[in-house]
């Protein structure tokens, strides 16, 4: 899989597309709605991307390479070639952009950021950490989190990539596969075998109880997630609470569904806390809340 997240012009976000999936895009793009992909790292990084639009007279290729002042554009009339640019770029391959005739467009000025006030900035970056921790957020969403009031957009933008930053530095250093992951492995499990899984799903239970039934394929049989509530708890040490049920409301059902849950979990290398109760949630604990960030 390519380390990149590929967003269309119709909103369609695809995250470690395979290279036959990035070509199919390249390939699709061109219709009304639907004239551009962007790609960017898994994680995501500031000012670091590579876009594509199809048009009349062939493909607009254009990459940012850290500042506005890195951003170069190239025509090139096949979608061969814009495949072969694209995966090289999100491989990294060295001398991925030999080929066409890159030449610099003039973005304009950079606004500067404006410091913060102290008395702003010291709660802001808790609460932007917080954030972080959680692993969900994007860094679009980080900066909106933080505007308002006294902060400015550029100001947003300017704190929101470098607390992102700081964050993709320390996951770097994170080594092998996180609980967030096996618990990633385990929701897919289930929902190949026919429970809809969700990770920080809905603001809040009643939202995500009222909401699940939406989300599932006409064969679910039942369906576990948690809402972000339960991932701030997470993200705080305090372990992570799922819930689950089955569709047909019965206790039986629910029952059924907890123990996959519970097997799937354990499975992939979990501890859990349930008493088999289908009143009461599982119980994911210890956990480690090492969420990688994607962005």
């Amino acid at each position: 899989m390519l380390q990149v997240t590929v967003t269309t012009e119709n909103g369609e976000r695809r995250v470690r597309v395979s290279a036959g999936e990035l070509a199919g895009l390249v390939r699709r793009i061109g219709g009304a709605g639907d004239a551009f992909l962007v790609l960017q790292r898994v994680p995501d990084l500031p000012d670091v991307f590579a876009q594509v639009l199809s048009g009349p007279g062939g493909y607009t290729l254009e990459y940012r390479a850290g500042a506005a002042d890195r951003h170069f554009a190239a025509t090139v009339d096949d979608a061969d070639t814009v495949i072969a640019v694209l995966e090289g770029w999100a491989r990294e391959v060295p001398g991925w952009d030999v080929g066409p005739e890159w030449s610099l467009l003039e973005m304009g000025p950079v606004p500067e950021a404006p410091p913060l006030p102290d008395d702003v900035r010291v709660g802001l970056e808790h609460h932007l950490r917080e954030i972080l921790v959680g692993g969900y957020t994007t860094r679009a969403e980080l900066a909106e989190n933080a505007e308002g009031g006294r902060v400015s957009r550029v100001q947003a933008e300017a704190l929101a990539d470098r607390l992102w930053l700081e964050r993709v530095a320390e996951q770097a250093r994170w080594k092998g596969e996180t609980d967030p992951e096996r618990l990633t492995r385990a929701f897919t499990a289930l929902e190949a075998a026919g429970i809809t899984a969700r990770e920080n799903f809905a603001c809040c239970h009643d939202c995500g109880q009222a909401e699940i039934g939406g989300e599932s394929a006409p064969d679910a049989r039942g369906f576990v997630y948690f809402d972000h509530h339960a991932t701030d708890a997470a993200a705080a040490g305090c372990g992570l609470s799922l819930r689950y049920g089955g569709f047909d409301g019965s206790a039986d059902t629910s029952t059924a569904v907890g123990r996959e849950v519970v097997a799937a979990l354990e499975d992939a290398g979990l501890r859990t806390e349930w008493d088999h109760d289908p009143s009461q949630v599982i119980r994911v604990t210890p956990l480690d809340w090492c969420r990688r960030l994607v962005g």
